[in-house]
């Protein structure tokens, strides 16, 4: 006996002793993704302040309302310094933000970022009011708001990742690769992109960790946030009805056959109100929206006197309706289900079905490819490594072999697999999916990039997954090898372990040490299909702020 319990002693001291090494690991894992984080954000800051001082402003025919304020003395600063930032659709939030929704195509952009700025530009920078008018102050905001959210992205994909990978390293580089995405300006400017990511990923991690109903309500402000959080139900229906098909097994092995009907009975009616509730929440903000751009325009309560002439009279010039209750309604009103959102894609912005399918917009196709491509491969690689599994729906309990979701790099491995190929991820590869088909054949094309890369978290697991595959650098062995060498030379001190790297010189060491960081500076002896993923995400990232930020089409 005394022998028995020393032994079980022994396994419960190592056990805590790894935990405490797992945690220790995953701490520094994320103080080296908020350290990259911040990084990525204070020099999309400093360069787009470069580019949009150095680079002559495009004049497109965009939309772009008077700013009748009074100047105050810090005013032009702000703009010279952050004026980058507010091109585009992000004239749009801005506008919003400062004067609510006085144009019918405002109803595009859904509210909860323009009551974030709101908030923030009248209560943390209200202090300022004397020296910046309301619009420097929410410009100010954008750039509290984005880098903030931004720098918690990429802790929130890491715990994501390693709940859904079950791949410390995999969910590493994962973060790493957000921290220089190719949608980077658009997670900087006043767009919708970096607060629907952190709520799309935070919902999705509160899902994965089984806290169900606050996902639920998670999801809903996404929806408020963008619309395409709406596809978000696909989770919490694919959840509860992956617990509802786990527990009718159960019942089905040991209930007696009395009780078996009524087991199922109740299980069927847990999983039909938990879906209808959930369904419910994350479609309300949408609803809710609706009615109240079917309020303001079919049963409008105001007249035009009581908007600036400034706005009116850009109404008149441009064509853009407003609120008038001595006018007739809108066509739109009358239909039978009349969704202003609808509306406005398809007469203001022309998205429908094959819509965008013409020779001019081949650049646009161009532009988009790189995503395209990512995407398509990434539901081919998993579909044909776990063939069974997908047709399955992922609805199996995973114990039978051949049936999981199984790595081709592992065959043989009695394990389920684990990184880019887990069972898990399944249902966000299918939501990738959904949303690529949806972007290639209904939207602008060029909206795909910076729509998957804040709605999905597969785009940054399986290009972390394709750098694993293909740079012998990542590959276990080396980092192992590289962990226990102490040689210390000019070109490297040592060679990075999966929360660790080095630089090439006290010349680099502005750049904060980690795995990406060390591939960036190795260039030359990277493989070639690192060299194309890298050189995408930093030509993208680098790119938008040259374009984007002076007026240029980058959208």
């Amino acid at each position: 006996m005394w022998c028995v319990s020393k032994i079980f002693n022994k396994r419960k001291d190592c056990t805590r002793h790894t935990d405490v090494e797992a945690t220790q690991t995953a701490r520094m894992d994320v103080g080296r993704v908020v350290k990259f984080a911040t990084f990525s954000r204070a020099l999309t800051l400093l360069l787009q302040a470069v580019f949009n001082s150095l680079i002559p402003d495009h004049v497109p025919d965009a939309f772009s309302p008077p700013h009748v304020a009074e100047p105050k003395c810090w005013d032009s600063l702000v703009e010279v310094i952050f004026g980058g930032l507010s091109r585009w659709d992000a004239e749009h939030f801005l506008f919003i933000a400062e004067r609510g929704y006085v144009y019918e195509h405002n109803f595009a952009f859904f509210p909860l970022l323009p009551l974030s700025l709101r908030a923030v530009a009248a209560t943390v920078f209200w202090p300022l009011g004397g020296l910046l008018n309301f619009r420097s102050r929410l410009l100010l905001s954008v750039v509290l708001i984005n880098s903030v959210l931004f720098v918690l992205n990429a802790v929130t994909l890491y715990s994501l990742g390693r709940l859904v990978l079950q791949d410390r390293r995999l969910a590493y580089y994962s973060s790493l690769l957000y921290c220089i995405t190719p949608a980077n300006v658009f997670m900087a400017a006043a767009y919708s992109e970096s607060l629907f990511a952190f709520l799309a990923f935070g919902a999705m991690w509160l899902l994965e960790k089984g806290q169900a109903l606050t996902s639920c309500f998670v999801f809903a402000l996404a929806t408020a946030t963008r619309s395409n959080g709406i596809v978000s139900v696909g989770f919490l229906l694919y959840i509860q009805f992956q617990r509802c098909i786990l527990q009718a097994r159960v019942v089905g092995r040991t209930a007696v056959k009395l009780t078996k009907f009524l087991s199922y009975a109740r299980i069927s009616f847990q999983f039909v109100l938990s879906a209808a509730v959930g369904t419910a929440v994350v479609l309300l903000p949408f609803g809710l929206f609706q009615y109240y751009g079917y309020v303001t325009f079919c049963k409008p309560t105001m007249k035009p006197e009581l908007i600036s002439n400034a706005l009116l009279e850009l109404s008149e010039k441009k064509g853009y309706r407003v609120p008038d209750m001595t006018r007739d309604s809108p066509s739109w009103c009358f239909h039978q289900y009349p969704l202003l959102y609808s509306y406005i894609q398809d007469v203001y912005w022309n998205v429908g079905f094959l819509r965008y399918y013409e020779l001019r917009q081949v650049p646009n196709f161009l532009l988009a490819l790189p995503v395209t491509v990512l995407g398509t491969a990434a539901a081919w690689q998993y579909c044909t490594a776990n063939p069974w599994f997908c047709l399955q729906l992922g609805l199996i309990d995973g114990k039978q072999k051949g049936q999981r979701g199984e790595n081709p790099d592992l065959k043989g491995s009695d394990k389920p697999a684990s990184g880019f190929y887990s069972p898990k991820v399944f249902v966000y590869l299918v939501h990738a999916t959904v949303l690529l088909a949806f972007g290639v054949f209904c939207m602008h094309i060029q909206v795909l990039t910076r729509f998957l890369a804040s709605s999905s978290p597969v785009l940054y697991w399986f290009s972390a997954h394709l750098l694993q595959k293909h740079e012998p650098f990542y590959s276990t062995d080396r980092v192992e090898k590289a962990a226990s060498s102490t040689q210390s030379h000019t070109r490297c001190a040592r060679m990075p372990t999966s929360s660790d790297a080095c630089m090439t010189g006290s010349e680099w060491r502005i750049l904060p040490q980690n795995p990406l960081a060390e591939l960036l500076l190795n260039w030359a002896q990277c493989s070639a299909v690192t060299r194309c993923l890298l050189g995408y995400f930093i030509s993208y990232w680098v790119l938008g702020l040259v374009l984007h930020c002076n007026w240029l089409p980058w959208t």
